[in-house]
């Protein structure tokens, strides 16, 4: 797994994994790079092998509170192998660096994996927004994450696994 910050060459490669993850509400391609391109936001892919198989947004205004991730998306043969952690890691150290204290996503309702993956990283349901994603008629779920507190975590999880392995 390599992880890179995405750049206008990659924009191909994200446009497809996108159409295939997305089919009925798939970004536009000028959507898409004008994310990419954003100064206000990161684009990170995952590749392997030389095949992009996984991307990931964040808009994070440096020195704002709040950020958003704006997209993950792994290609159906790489999931299930921590690729959208690893994403949704790098995201969220951005969003710290960049000094937000909170970051917020809407997810599907329908996808039980992501919203997994998200609580399982501290998110919190905070509201639905009916009939979001259309035309699939899908409510949002909208998710909220205290980034110091993932932060002090993840910091905290190595020491406890250190003060194990010495018992």
């Amino acid at each position: 797994m390599t992880l890179r910050t995405a750049d206008a060459r990659d924009l191909a490669a994200i446009m497809d994994l996108e159409r295939a993850s997305f089919p009925t509400d798939a970004w536009s391609e000028p959507m898409m790079r004008a994310e990419i391109s954003s100064p206000h936001g990161r684009y990170v892919v995952d590749v392997e092998a030389g095949r992009l198989v996984g991307y990931g947004g964040v808009r994070a205004v440096s020195g704002a509170h709040d950020a958003d991730i704006q997209t993950i998306a792994i290609a159906a043969d790489a999931r299930g192998r921590g690729r959208g952690r690893a994403l949704l890691a790098a995201l969220l150290r951005t969003a710290r660096e960049r000094g937000a204290r909170e970051v917020f996503l809407e997810v599907r309702a329908d996808n039980p994996t992501a919203s997994a993956l998200y609580a399982s990283e501290g998110f919190t349901e905070i509201g639905r927004r009916p009939r979001y994603y259309q035309p699939d008629d899908v409510d949002a779920v909208v998710m909220k994450l205290d980034l110091a507190g993932w932060a002090a975590a993840r910091d905290a999880a190595p020491a406890a696994i250190d003060a194990g392995a010495c018992s």
